[in-house]
């Protein structure tokens, strides 16, 4: 398996993957490859990779700047992430979370914020924090990581393009 940045031959793959990971999921609008569309033409994926064994895309990861209400700067959104339904449960969506993770740190990033499955993403040592809201998204599944002592309080507001139904 090879984790790289996305190219822009990587779309059309990116959003096959996507719908096919998220067409079962409880939670999903199954719009997901319309936000990515939309992160990507709004010029705000500040992480984009993805899985590729050999030589097919089966996994993809975004990251894309959060605003904070405390006025926090240089945290960034997780998500979507999407490894294709045949290649579930083989660490690839541990392998893109820990890779997207590692760039951001190098980045000197402060942290990372999604709404998500805490079993999942507890590994990775995010959390839910009293000091974080989402409106809509159940205190539990707003998870938080720091890469520094710093937590930021008060709102999170994913890109607009989280909005995307098409």
């Amino acid at each position: 398996m090879i984790i790289r940045h996305e190219i822009e031959l990587d779309a059309e793959a990116i959003s096959a993957v996507t719908k096919a990971a998220f067409a079962n999921h409880p939670i999903s609008n199954q719009t997901e490859h319309f936000i990515i569309h939309a992160l990507r033409a709004a010029g705000v994926l500040a992480v984009s990779l993805v899985a590729e064994v050999g030589g097919e895309v089966v996994g993809h990861i975004a990251f894309s700047p959060v605003t904070l209400s405390d006025g926090s700067r240089s945290w960034y959104g997780l998500g979507p992430v999407s490894v294709l339904p045949a290649r579930q449960r083989r660490g690839i969506g541990t392998a893109l979370v820990q890779k997207g993770l590692a760039l951001l740190k190098a980045r000197r990033a402060e942290g990372v914020i999604l709404v998500g499955d805490p079993h999942f993403y507890e590994r990775f040592g995010f959390r839910s924090p009293r000091e974080l809201s989402h409106e809509g998204v159940p205190p539990e599944n707003l998870l938080a990581l720091p890469f520094g002592p710093d937590m930021p309080q008060g709102v999170v507001q994913f890109h607009s393009a989280f909005a995307a139904t098409e």
